[in-house]
């Protein structure tokens, strides 16, 4: 479980997090929704570390990652999986050497474990035999697939996706999701989601947390969230036409 308390961020003269405090269960895909501009990318960066909150604290398992020192977060820091916003794949390598990377950087296993490790996790993604394709040289939904396979390569206890289906059709993002799902159960991890994509939510929203204008307005899963009772998630949730229908 990862517990958030009391963040807040702010950008020169700018609020962008005013107090947000939540927890993220383990075993369940977890979401970060709301608009552009909402604050839900740098909430994710201040809960993995790329960025300092300015007040808070983040704690993974009862650890205070916001305040523990260089060893503690270095610990913790090898736990963590993460799919960037599209996908980040490093254009000079092949898949291989892409899912590879957290092994050659984090343990020391040898190449052929390593090799034995990124072959099982290429299958567990629907990947076989694309080893030695480069990035240019597959599709979007398989960079997505090359991506988890990287986050998870290093069994992590925590998974973090920043829009994993920015860039997808409708049909591949549902297999993403999916797969996302499914591995977050396989592994009983602690999954964290930021997306925009109401389909995401309803098919893998189990807790949802809503951000609007740096402040978290609601909290539920995705079988109440058509009924919050909150204007500003009812604005979000039926903005288009076919939603509309069912509010």
């Amino acid at each position: 479980m990862i517990e958030i308390n009391n963040i807040a961020k702010s950008f020169q003269d700018k609020e962008v997090l005013k107090g947000i405090s939540g927890t993220f269960d383990k075993g369940k895909c977890n979401l970060i929704i709301g608009s552009s501009g909402t604050g839900k990318s740098v909430l994710l960066k201040n809960i993995v570390g790329l960025i300092k909150p300015d007040q808070g604290s983040v704690l993974y398992d009862g650890r205070d990652f916001t305040h523990a020192g260089k060893e503690m977060q270095t610990e913790i820091r090898r736990e963590i999986g993460m799919l960037f916003q599209g996908s980040a794949l490093f254009d000079s390598k092949n898949v291989e050497q892409n899912v590879m990377f957290p092994l050659d950087v984090l343990t020391k296993m040898s190449k052929e474990e390593k090799i034995e490790r990124v072959n099982f996790c290429l299958k567990r993604v629907g990947l076989e035999n694309v080893n030695s394709k480069m990035p240019s040289e597959i599709s979007g939904g398989m960079k997505k697939r090359v991506g988890i396979a990287r986050a998870i390569v290093n069994k992590p206890n925590y998974l973090f996706c920043d829009e994993p289906n920015s860039g997808l059709d409708p049909q591949t993002s549902m297999v993403i999701d999916e797969l996302i799902n499914e591995i977050t159960k396989e592994y009983d991890i602690t999954t964290v989601v930021v997306t925009h994509d109401m389909n995401s939510v309803i098919e893998i929203g189990e807790k949802v947390m809503f951000l609007y204008k740096g402040n978290k307005l609601w909290e539920g899963t995705n079988e109440d969230i058509t009924d919050s009772g909150v204007s500003e998630l009812d604005d979000f949730v039926f903005a288009n036409r076919m939603m509309k229908k069912f509010r």
